[in-house]
């Protein structure tokens, strides 16, 4: 028996010198073996890793932060499928966030929305954003804006 396996106990040297691997890691590793490309770490995650973020920040209850991450997707380097599960997972936060005080539905396309509230004046205020460069705070006129739909029932 040599020193090592006397220091280690009956585990090989091999493994008492490896330290043990992050949740992270281990899930790079997932996306990889499933054939998601690698990126650097200074490229914008893609718009399903933004997605999965979102909905574990909303599971823990920080549906603001959710509401942020989602709204920095880039839509245009996204899939339609992405596009839709993007834009059902924002509005199910904003009906969380906001309830009945986000009033309306603004969208712009697939993939591009803004939830507003009544500010008055016929002023609407940006809650929350999708896609947009419309951020939270910004007030908008009610009149010019086309398609403006009701949040509780439109898609």
């Amino acid at each position: 028996m040599t020193t090592a396996t006397l220091a280690a106990g009956n585990r090989t040297m091999d493994t008492v010198d490896r330290p043990r691997r992050s949740l992270e890691e281990l899930v790079d590793q997932l996306f990889a073996a499933m054939g998601f490309k690698d990126e650097p770490e200074t490229a914008e995650p893609s718009a399903t890793r933004s997605i999965h973020e979102a909905r574990r920040l909303r599971q823990v209850g920080d549906v603001d932060t959710a509401l942020a991450v989602l709204g920095g997707v880039d839509v245009a380097q996204a899939t339609q499928r992405e596009v839709r599960w993007a834009f059902s997972e924002w509005k199910g936060l904003v009906k969380r966030r906001f309830g009945d005080r986000a009033s309306a539905l603004y969208t712009q396309g697939a993939g591009r929305a803004a939830a507003l509230a009544p500010h008055g004046n016929g002023t609407l205020e940006v809650v929350a954003a999708l896609g947009m460069r419309w951020r939270p705070g910004k007030l908008v006129s009610e009149r010019s804006l086309r398609g403006l739909r009701p949040l509780a029932g439109g898609a």
